[in-house]
């Protein structure tokens, strides 16, 4: 374990260009459709990360090749044929269920393992899908490990699941079904969380050849596998929100660079609601601009698309004139670690007010703060978020810095060079 890092105060605004890494979103999903493929693709600009390279190994153990020593990732496509064993899916939530998924096609066994509060994450929904479908899947009291005994196949026909309270259940039977033996129809029960994901991982098996058409809570995937591409993975929306807090909070500017304009990646929502916050956002083909006022506004805002990105605009809020209600991120509480309760526990340690009305989070702005040693819960969002207040309030700390190596391993180098 690394000691704490100490977030060195920012004495002017930030002026800053900044590239995230590529999305994990977007590279988990476009190894697995790789890795289906006939042929070897080519993944520009993934993001090496601890929650990529879970995917990567979970991958290999199934028998795929991948060569990752060199940007671009090549992936030998396996056609669907895949080989049994154990996967530690280490704290990833993609690799663990997409890779559940694919276990139907294995003939053999795949049990799926985590580490952290991942085996008591909710998977009971994926399962029940499955064995809708005559797969054998079980999930151990709802969580991990999570054991398939596959068929060699994934076979056709019509898919029931409950999305509501992980999306992730329903890009996992996406990704797979276009290696059905037919046509496959995934229904959803009920409103899915994060539903913005669904159009991510719709995009990307359309560029490795997949059709589906979408109607209501209907998906109709059509059997024609995956075909190999050439495929670009554009820059971290989740990753970009803390650099675009930062310019925010200290009334600088910064540049994105690598999210291009038509994107679907739903932490780009953050943008609208700082705006409404008294930011200047510029939009360009392949960059967005981000202007920080001199005083940002309080917002009362629907958060249940953007999740990821309601870790970085609490901070904002704390620094916004009024009180700050951020609506329906009940979700928050089945991640890497319960976000409401961390939140709130964090903001109270610098001296500010949090409290949780429901599924709402409503923090208080303008508050005298205070230093503190922040407890990162084992959550990477949570020391990229509140590192961000070392910007404006000398004197914080951030304990067990490492776990942001969860997705951007260098972090901490890029928020001091701001």
């Amino acid at each position: 374990m690394s000691s704490p890092v100490l977030v060195r105060p920012r004495t002017r605004p930030i002026e800053a260009v900044v590239r995230p890494p590529g999305s994990k979103s977007f590279t988990n999903r476009a190894l697995v459709t790789a890795a289906l493929a006939r042929g070897v693709s080519r993944l520009a600009g993934p993001l090496d990360a601890d929650d990529t390279e879970a995917m990567r190994v979970g991958l290999a153990t199934l028998g795929v090749r991948i060569d990752d020593n060199d940007d671009p990732w090549l992936v030998v496509g396996t056609r669907g044929r895949l080989g049994a064993g154990q996967i530690d899916a280490r704290q990833s939530g993609t690799t663990a269920r997409f890779l559940a998924a694919l276990g139907a096609l294995v003939n053999g066994r795949v049990e799926i393992t985590g580490q952290g509060r991942l085996p008591a994450r909710p998977f009971a929904e994926l399962a029940t899908a499955l064995a809708m479908v005559g797969i054998d899947a079980r999930a151990n009291n709802g969580g991990l490990p999570f054991v398939v005994e596959g068929q060699g196949g994934f076979p056709s026909g019509r898919v029931l699941v409950d999305p509501s309270r992980s999306s992730q259940f329903v890009s996992a039977l996406l990704l797979v079904a276009p290696m059905a033996e037919g046509p496959v129809e995934i229904v959803l029960t009920a409103p899915p969380a994060s539903a913005s994901y669904l159009d991510s991982t719709i995009a990307v098996m359309a560029a490795f050849g997949a059709e589906v058409e979408v109607a209501d809570r209907a998906f109709q995937v059509a059997p024609t596998g995956y075909s190999a591409a050439s495929y670009e993975i554009e820059a971290d929306a989740s990753a970009a929100a803390y650099p675009l807090v930062a310019a925010a909070i200290t009334g600088g500017v910064v540049g994105i660079e690598g999210i291009p304009a038509g994107s679907t990646q739903p932490d780009l929502e953050l943008l609208t609601v700082l705006a409404a916050m008294g930011c200047e956002v510029r939009r360009f083909p392949h960059r967005l601009d981000l202007l920080g006022p001199p005083q940002l506004n309080a917002v009362s805002v629907d958060m249940e698309r953007a999740p990821d990105a309601v870790l970085a605009l609490a901070v904002a809020c704390l620094f916004a004139d009024g009180t700050s209600r951020l609506r329906r991120v009940g979700n928050l509480r089945l991640k890497e670690s319960d976000r409401l309760a961390a939140l709130v526990s964090e903001i109270r340690r610098i001296g500010a007010k949090a409290w949780v009305e429901g599924d709402d989070l409503l923090i208080e702005g303008g508050s005298s703060l205070q230093p503190a040693v922040i407890d990162t819960h084992g959550d990477h969002r949570m020391a990229m978020s509140m590192a961000l207040v070392g910007l404006r309030q000398p004197g914080i700390a951030i304990d067990h810095p490492e776990v942001v190596d969860k997705t951007w391993p260098r972090y901490f180098s890029v928020l001091d060079q701001l």
